[in-house]
This record gives C-alpha cells, sequence and structure tokens, in this order.
C-alpha cells in the first residue's frame, strides 16, 4: 500500500541533501585554492578569501544547477538510509561545534594559516584526532548521499574525498612548516581521522 505522505517526506529528504552538498563539496576547492600558494596569500587575506569563494562555490553552483535532475532524482531512500544519513548529518553538526569551541572560529576559517603564526592546539576534541571538521565533512557528505541515493551523487562523492585529502595533505606540510617540531609530535600521538578513544564531554 503506497504512503500517502511518502513523496513529500523523500522531496524533504532530498533538499536537506542537496543543502548539504551545496554547503561542503566546495570546501575542499576552496583550501585548493589557498593552500598550495600559502606564502603568496599570506598577508592578502581579503584576496585569498574572495577569490577562493568565488572559485569554489561559484564552480560547485554551476554543477549543482546542470545536474539538478540528476541528483536530485526520483530515487527513494530506505528508511534504514534517511536514519543513517541524518545521523551521519548530525555527527557532522556535532563535529563543528565542538572543533568551532576548541579552535575558535578565526582559525577554523583559517585566519591564522594567513596571517601566520598560531600554535598548536591539542586540548578538547583536537586531542582525539586531528582532523575533526574534515572527518564531520566526510559524515555530512556521505549522509547526504544516502539521503539522495543517486548514482552520480555517490560517483561525486568519490572524487570530492580525493580532493579532501589532498587538502588534508597540504595543509598538514603548512603546519608542519609552520608550527614545526611540536606539530610533528602532536602527529605522532594524535590520529587524523579514527580516534583512539571516544571523546567525553568534560564535567
Amino acid at each position: 500500500m503506497a504512503n500517502p505522505g511518502g513523496g513529500e517526506s523523500v522531496n524533504i529528504f532530498r533538499w536537506a541533501a542537496a543543502i548539504v552538498f551545496f554547503l561542503q563539496l566546495p570546501n575542499p576547492i576552496f583550501w585548493l585554492v589557498v593552500h598550495p600558494q600559502i606564502g603568496y596569500w599570506r598577508g592578502r587575506l581579503r584576496a585569498a578569501y574572495i577569490t577562493a569563494l568565488v572559485t569554489s562555490w561559484g564552480v560547485m553552483t554551476i554543477l549543482l544547477i546542470v545536474s539538478r535532475r540528476a541528483i536530485l532524482a526520483q530515487a527513494r531512500p530506505g528508511d534504514l538510509q534517511i536514519g543513517m544519513g541524518l545521523l551521519l548529518i548530525a555527527a557532522d553538526i556535532w563535529l563543528f561545534e565542538r572543533a568551532r569551541q576548541d579552535l575558535g572560529t578565526s582559525r577554523l576559517i583559517g585566519k591564522t594559516e594567513l596571517a601566520g603564526g598560531g600554535e598548536v592546539v591539542d586540548t578538547g576534541i583536537y586531542s582525539y584526532l586531528r582532523n575533526p571538521r574534515y572527518v564531520g565533512m566526510i559524515a555530512s557528505v556521505l549522509g547526504a548521499c544516502l539521503l539522495a541515493a543517486t548514482t552520480l551523487m555517490w560517483a561525486i562523492c568519490g572524487v570530492w574525498l580525493v580532493l579532501v585529502l589532498m587538502v588534508i595533505g597540504f595543509e598538514e606540510r603548512e603546519l608542519r612548516a609552520r608550527l614545526g617540531p611540536p606539530y610533528i609530535e602532536y602527529c605522532r600521538r594524535v590520529p587524523r581521522f579514527i580516534p583512539h578513544r571516544m571523546p567525553v564531554r568534560a564535567k
């Protein structure tokens, strides 16, 4: 028997996936504009942000508009897919907030990298894993792919993951050069993606 409200529910989840894609997919492109030429952009904060934002969100907006029918096709994710997708997106929101609290908004959006200086942050969520923001982004994009339930988005996600790994490589190289031995030691102690133990909130 058909679910009378099923179509509306699927549309809601599909558009939720589209919002996640719009917010998250441009991120590695943004940082691929900034990180490889960090020496050039350092001291040119406004120009760096404008160039990276126009490039990343411009490219992704065009891609999403051109492929919107394939991305938002009438695929119907199952209840398990929807549950897992929403859980992964919620995990990203939680990780983002923890990273913002522990790192600070300015550092989270790259101001310290573009200005130079800074120090290793190894407290809070950063005592469990080195890249909580990227882990969250990956979780939400995978969650959105489950909600969209289209082959095209899984293919785009695969390419996007490669770009994310490239960005992490550039970022860690820049951090080693800028922060030196303390960051190298931090990398020895703290894993990139999967924590050795689960983070807990301090009482």
